[in-house]
């Protein structure tokens, strides 16, 4: 046979394999799916954390993983985080995500892409993929040849098109409220911020920085996109490693996640971190109170970056860009009552926004 599905293993089941039900992050899931077509290349590993709320949607990352167990830890956290960014942004939506193994400036082909929705339609909707690192809306159009549970389409075929400009508010509202709750007033003019990675979402939130009058520094990978975004908006540029020395008040990490830890805390000069990596604390535990010791507020994650699955979720009803925004500016009274939450009961914010999350979640499975 030239496709198949690997293996499909689910929280019921044990298995030796040491790359899935040992790594921490595993727990908990319902349903892992690992798919293969020969054919056309695809490697995929679609993962669903929790689906009591509604469906898992979480959308597609097609990423050059140098193994697959690392690709097995990255879509096991990702999926995880979709769950309480779902719960706490108060969606009808469970949590859910999916990786594709390999180089997406040269293994995309329409064939993988349309092997791939026949995979995520052979879930029956339990999982609703979109856009994410990687791809993009004319990606989602060749899945959706193969199914109908995909969100993040073009808005000329009524979707809601590139959600990185919602994304990117929903993070600049989190970053407000931090302000509000750190230094009185939510102005960010005249502060100093870091932003990591400065690719869609990232470009975007440097936008809403620079019309404030904050004094933004940029770092990214890809040097053309850093010399465009520096010059359109006045940036400073700083070297990749750099960053972390920058004198700043907030530190925006927009790339990839695990960048706030142990060597970087004992860096980093700033009161507030407030981007849109996902899991963006290398170890929730450990660097989520070294964060709180040092007196830096963490505008949790999974929260502040809610505004793209808030966007796509809204495509599910009838697509309203309006009514989005709308929907995403309400993360910053979100944003406001975990911190007030942390302060209150002495735990680290990421602590505080989960047990809100799984508040709902179990409020939902009592009232069954």
């Amino acid at each position: 046979m030239e496709s198949k599905v690997v293996t499909e293993v689910s929280a019921n089941h044990q298995t030796d394999e040491h790359t899935v039900f040992s790594n921490p992050s595993f727990v908990n899931h319902e349903q892992v799916v690992f798919c293969y077509d020969e054919r056309t290349g695809l490697k995929a590993i679609i993962a669903v954390h929790n689906t009591t709320l509604g469906p898992a949607l979480g959308g597609t990352r097609f990423w050059n993983y140098k193994s697959e167990a690392e690709a097995v830890k990255d879509v096991l956290r990702l999926s995880r985080g979709m769950t309480f960014k779902a719960a706490i942004s108060g969606l009808n939506l469970g949590g859910g995500k999916a990786v594709i193994i390999g180089d997406s400036k040269k293994d995309k082909s329409e064939g993988l892409f349309r092997r791939y929705g026949q995979f995520v339609n052979s879930l029956g909707g339990k999982y609703i993929t979109a856009e994410d690192v990687g791809t993009n809306v004319n990606d989602m159009v060749f899945v959706n040849k193969e199914t109908k549970f995909v969100s993040g389409l073009p808005e000329a075929t009524g979707g809601s098109g590139d959600p990185s400009p919602v994304t990117a508010y929903g993070v600049y509202m989190g970053m407000k409220a931090s302000a509000k709750h750190k230094w009185g007033s939510d102005s960010l003019s005249g502060k100093t911020i870091a932003v990591q990675g400065v690719g869609h979402v990232g470009e975007y939130l440097v936008e809403f920085l620079a019309k404030e009058n904050a004094k933004v520094y940029i770092s990214d990978i890809h040097e053309e996109q850093l010399k465009h975004v520096a010059q359109r908006f006045g940036s400073e540029i700083v070297s990749l490693d750099g960053i972390y020395d920058v004198d700043m008040d907030i530190y925006a990490p927009c790339a990839l996640g695990g960048t706030v830890n142990t060597e970087t805390l004992n860096r980093l000069k700033c009161s507030i971190i407030a981007g849109s990596a996902n899991n963006q604390l290398a170890h929730e535990l450990d660097h989520g109170k070294m964060v709180m010791d040092k007196g830096i507020i963490y505008a949790p994650d999974f929260l502040i970056n809610a505004g793209g699955l808030i966007n796509v979720y809204s495509e599910l009803n009838g697509y309203n860009r309006e009514n989005a925004m709308n929907a995403t500016q309400k993360i910053y009274d979100v944003t406001l009552e975990i911190l007030r939450k942390s302060d209150e009961e002495n735990v680290p914010t990421i602590i505080a926004a989960k047990e809100i999350a799984e508040k709902r979640i179990a409020d939902k499975l009592n009232s069954k």
